[in-house]
């Protein structure tokens, strides 16, 4: 099995040197919270495995459980320009051909007047594993790292290791956890979403229009391009005729051209622990 690319989000600053200097200074501030090691990590966040249940679909539905000491968070998938995204790698894992995370909806709050979106507390990511040989045991084992904070930031690498049974109940604390979803675009209501890519000085400008309903007064949205050497800034939103409207600039991190595919690239909206998933858009 493959292992998936496990960098520090720190890496990408030298692909990012034409970047607004507002967003540089960011990425520098996370990264110079690394060295802050004065704190045990075991009194800050613990991880588990929740062994799970094999899946109609002939998969295995298993859980990464963190659980925050209080007062402290991590990230979601897209923590945003005031977070670190968390990096898995797989190694030691048996019987395990393919990985899928089920996210539960995120908060999003402000970090020094950035965006970060994450969770606070216990936190249980259902993760539904491809196994090659469903007729046997499986073994899932790797590493996280995740950044975690409070008045500081800490980089943390954990590692994980668990046997899955072919038998096993399902857990509800993973059933909650799976219930905890966004929407899909159908289940919200979400019309024919499209993207106006226009180029810039340092990438591309994305302008997305989402027909859809409103979720409240404050909407927040993240685009994801679909490619992780991608950096995509916080949108800039705005309502009208009916359509939730996001722009937001591209840049690859090593600062040259790059293409972007429209059905790779995956919309976020968030507002009051609610959120809708939309993958791919029309050209705009």
């Amino acid at each position: 099995m493959a292992n998936p690319n496990v960098t520090s989000h720190c890496n990408a600053i030298d692909g990012l040197r034409r970047m607004k200097n507002h967003l540089i200074t960011t990425a520098m501030m996370l990264c110079m919270a690394a060295p802050v090691w004065a704190v045990s990590t075991d009194d800050i966040v613990d991880l588990s495995i929740l062994p799970g249940w094999r899946t109609a679909d002939g998969t295995h539905m298993a859980a990464l459980q963190i659980v925050l000491a209080p007062g402290w968070k991590t990230y979601w998938r897209v923590p945003g320009d005031g977070g670190i995204p968390p990096r898995f790698a797989w190694d030691g894992s048996e019987n395990i051909s393919g990985v899928a995370f089920h996210w539960p909806v995120p908060d999003v709050y402000q970090i020094n007047n950035m965006r970060s979106i994450g969770y606070y507390g216990v936190i249980v990511v259902p993760v539904e594993l491809a196994l090659p040989d469903m007729a046997a045991p499986a073994r899932m084992a790797g590493q996280v790292q995740l950044g975690v904070c409070d008045e500081i930031c800490v980089p943390v690498t954990l590692s994980f290791d668990a046997m899955l049974p072919i038998t096993g109940a399902r857990d509800p604390a993973i059933v909650a956890s799976l219930i905890d979803r966004p929407h899909t675009a159908r289940e919200a209501g979400v019309g024919a979403v499209s993207c106006k890519i226009e180029p810039t000085e340092n990438g591309l400008q994305v302008t997305a229009t989402i027909p859809m309903p409103s979720m409240g007064e404050h909407e927040d949205v993240v685009i994801e391009a679909g490619d992780q050497q991608v950096w995509v800034s916080e949108p800039d939103t705005w309502r009208a005729n009916g359509a939730l409207y996001a722009q937001a600039d591209m840049i690859h991190v090593n600062g040259g051209g790059f293409a972007l595919n429209r059905a790779d690239m995956r919309i976020t909206v968030l507002a009051g622990h609610r959120a809708v998933d939309i993958h791919g858009c029309d050209a705009g």
